[in-house]
C-alpha cells in the first residue's frame, strides 16, 4: 500500500493490505496503531495467548504471521497504552465478526465465493434513465423462523423467500440497512463496530456474497446502507483504538453525535481511507450495486446543524470519496439521506458538487405526509404543498422516500398516518401512492407499507403477514403490487425523471376542489395523472391536453378490486378539441395513456 496516499485520503483499498489475510499457508494480520505501544495477537490458533506484532514499515503499523491460523477462526488485538493498561480489540479492517455480545473479529477468505452474475454487471446502470423501484428492509424482521426476536434467517435462506416476492410485487432493487456488525440490535445497524464485517446474525461473508449474486441471477439490484458519519462507542471496536482517539475527534464538543457515538474526524487522511475503502469494498467484493450514504447533513454541517457553519473538510472527503467511487464503479448508485439545502449534492464531482447519483426528497416526503394528515375540509389550505416539490425539483436529481423513518417513533406507519378512521384511511393510502409513483423522481418504500401495515416497525417482529387474510388489505396489496408493476413497464414514468420536458402541470389550480392534474412524458409515450384529495366526488371536472385524440386507462385507485366502490366500464375515453370531461371519485387518482 502506498504510505503517503493512506495518510493523505487517497487510498481505496487499504483493506487489501490491513486486516487478516490468508495465505497458502496461514495468515498475515496487519494493524494501524501509531500510539500504541505493544500490541500481541490473541485469537483461537494460540490458545488465546499473545503473540507479539512487530512495529513494522514507518512504525506506525503492526504485522504479525501466523502459521497456525486458519479461515473461519477468531482474534483479536491486545493493544496496550503507555500507562501499561490494554484493551482487546476487533479489528478494524476485519472481514468476519462472531455473534454478539462476543466481540472478536473472524478470519475469512474474500476470494472463497465465485460469482455468477456477469451478465447483470455487464448490463447494470445508475437507473437516470431506467425504472427504479426500491424496496427498503430491514434483513432481520422482513419474516422470520419463529416469533423468537434472535431467531434470523440466513442470507441464503432469505433470497429464496424474498426474491419471489419482489419480483411479485413489482420491485426491481432493494436497499438493506446496515448489514455491517454492530452490537445492539436496536440499532438497526446505523452503529458499527466492524466497517468490513457483515453482520454475523445471518451467516458468513460467503452467505452474503451469494444473496447477492442470487439477486442479480433474479434481476434484483441491492443497495447497501452505509453510514460514514459515527461509530458505537464500545471500547472493542473503533473507540481510542491505539489509546487515543485515532478515528475520532478528540473534542467531545464535535467528537459526541446526537446518538451518542463517536463521530469520524474527516479531515484525517486515516479516517478517508479508511471509509472510502470501506465503501468500495462492498462495492468490489459483494458486488453491491449501491451505496445509500446514512445523515449526509452531519458530514456537510457541524453537528448537523447549519448555523455552526459548513464542515469544509468533510465535505471535500464525500467529493472525493464519491469521485473515486464513480471512476471505478460508473454504474454503482450513490445515494444521500440529506434533509439539508446545501446545493450541488448531485452535481458531479468534477463540477464542484458532491458527487452523489441521488439525493433523498425530505421535503417532499414532509409535505405529502402533513397534507395527507390533515382533515379534507382544510386540504384546500395546503393545496400548495403538493405543488411547492415541482419549484425547487430540477436542483438536484431527487429519491421520493418512504423510508423506515416514517414508520417509527411515534410517527405511525404510513397508511395509519391518513386522516380518519380506519376505512377511510384506504382510499387515501391508494391515492397517496398513485401520487407518489407518478411524481418525477425513483422511488423507495419500507417493507410492509405494502400491506396496509397499520402498526409501527419493530425490528424484533416479522411484518405482519397475517393481515392479508382481511379483503381491504388484501386489496390494497393488490393495487399495490399493480401499481408498481405500470411503474416498470411505462417509460413515461421514469425516462425523463430529470429533464424538464419529462413532466408538465395540466391544471395545479383547482384549490377549493383538491384536484391535480399533471403529465409525465417520455420519447415514447405520454401518460395523464388525475387525482381527487377531497373527500367529496367531482363531477364533470374538465382538463384540456395537447396534440390528444383519446384517453386509456391504465389504472384507477377507486376500483372495486382494490376495495374502491368504482366500477370502470369504459377503457378509452374521446377528447373533443383535446379536451375531457371526466368524474372523479372521492380521494381517488387515475393513469390515462394519452393517444394522438
Amino acid at each position: 500500500m502506498d504510505l503517503y496516499g493512506f495518510y493523505t485520503g487517497k487510498i481505496f483499498d487499504a483493506y487489501r493490505f490491513l486486516g487478516a489475510h490468508p495465505e497458502k499457508e496461514g495468515v498475515t494480520f496487519r494493524t494501524f496503531a501509531p500510539a500504541a505501544v505493544r500490541i500481541s495477537l490473541i485469537g483461537e490458533f494460540s490458545g488465546w495467548e499473545e503473540w507479539d506484532m512487530n512495529r513494522t514499515y514507518d512504525g506506525n503499523f503492526w504485522e504479525c504471521y501466523a502459521k497456525a491460523a486458519k479461515t473461519g477462526q477468531m482474534y483479536k488485538y491486545r493493544i496496550y497504552k503507555r500507562d501499561g493498561s490494554f484493551t482487546d480489540h476487533c479489528d478494524p479492517y476485519g472481514f468476519g465478526m462472531e455473534l454478539r455480545p462476543g466481540t472478536a473479529s473472524v478470519i475469512r477468505d474474500l476470494s472463497s465465493y465465485i460469482f455468477h452474475d456477469k451478465k447483470w454487471m455487464k448490463q447494470r446502470t445508475d437507473c437516470k434513465r431506467n425504472p427504479l423501484n426500491i424496496y427498503e428492509l430491514h434483513f432481520g424482521s422482513f419474516k422470520k423462523p419463529s416469533e423468537r426476536a434472535d431467531d434470523w434467517y440466513s442470507y441464503t435462506e432469505l433470497a429464496h423467500i424474498l426474491i419471489p416476492y419482489l419480483k411479485e410485487c413489482g420491485y426491481n432493487y432493494i436497499e438493506i440497512m446496515p448489514l455491517s456488525e454492530h452490537p445492539c440490535d436496536e440499532s438497526w445497524g446505523y452503529q458499527n463496530t466492524g466497517f468490513f464485517s457483515p453482520t454475523a446474525r445471518y451467516g458468513t461473508a460467503g452467505q452474503l456474497m451469494e444473496f447477492i449474486d442470487i439477486c442479480h441471477q433474479n434481476e434484483i439490484g441491492v443497495l447497501l446502507d452505509f453510514v460514514p458519519v459515527h461509530f458505537a462507542v464500545d471500547g472493542y471496536a473503533l473507540a481510542d483504538y491505539d489509546g487515543t482517539p485515532l478515528y475520532e475527534y478528540p473534542s467531545s464538543d464535535v467528537g459526541i453525535s446526537e446518538w451518542g457515538s463517536r463521530n469520524f474526524m474527516h479531515s484525517r487522511g486515516e479516517v478517508r481511507s479508511f471509509l472510502q475503502s470501506a465503501a468500495n469494498y462492498w462495492l468490489t467484493e459483494y458486488h453491491a450495486d449501491g451505496i445509500r450514504m446514512d445523515a449526509i447533513s452531519r458530514i456537510i454541517y457541524w453537528q448537523g446543524e447549519p448555523a455552526r457553519g459548513v464542515n469544509n473538510n468533510a465535505v471535500a472527503f464525500l467529493r472525493e470519496m464519491n469521485r473515486g467511487l464513480k471512476s471505478m464503479h460508473p454504474s454503482a448508485v450513490l445515494s444521500a439521506e440529506d434533509s439539508t439545502s446545501y446545493p450541488g449534492v448531485t452535481r458531479s464531482a468534477a463540477e464542484g458538487g458532491l458527487g452523489f447519483d441521488y439525493k433523498w426528497d425530505m421535503g417532499w416526503m414532509n409535505d405529502t405526509l402533513n397534507y395527507f394528515r390533515t382533515a379534507p375540509e382544510y386540504r384546500n389550505k395546503d393545496y400548495h404543498k403538493l405543488t411547492f416539490s415541482m419549484m425547487y425539483y430540477y436542483n438536484d436529481a431527487y429519491l421520493l422516500p418512504f423510508s423506515h423513518d416514517e414508520t417509527v417513533h411515534g410517527k405511525a406507519a404510513i397508511l395509519q398516518k391518513m386522516n380518519g378512521e380506519y376505512e377511510e384511511k384506504f382510499p387515501q393510502a391508494r391515492a397517496l401512492y398513485m401520487y407518489m409513483y407518478a411524481h418525477p423522481g425513483k422511488k423507495l418504500n419500507f417493507m410492509g407499507n405494502e400491506l396496509g401495515q397499520l402498526r409501527e416497525w419493530d425490528e424484533k417482529r416479522e411484518q405482519d403477514w397475517d393481515i392479508l387474510k382481511y379483503p381491504i388489505h388484501d386489496a390494497f396489496h393488490r393495487f399495490m403490487k399493480d401499481l408498481n408493476h405500470i411503474y416498470l413497464t411505462h417509460p413515461a414514468f421514469y425516462e425523463q425523471d430529470y429533464e424538464n420536458d419529462g413532466f408538465q402541470w395540466i391544471d395545479c389550480h383547482q384549490e377549493s376542489r383538491c384536484i391535480y392534474a399533471f403529465e409525465r412524458i417520455s420519447k415514447s409515450q405520454r401518460i395523464a395523472a388525475v387525482f381527487n384529495f377531497s373527500d367529496k366526488l367531482q363531477k364533470d371536472y374538465t382538463f384540456t391536453l395537447k396534440s390528444a385524440c383519446t384517453l386509456k386507462l391504465l389504472i384507477a385507485s377507486d376500483m372495486d378490486q382494490y376495495g374502491g366502490k368504482k366500477h370502470y366500464e369504459a377503457e378509452t375515453i374521446t377528447l373533443e378539441n383535446g379536451k375531457a370531461n371526466v368524474t372523479l371519485g372521492a380521494y381517488s387518482g387515475i393513469y390515462y395513456l394519452i393517444g394522438n
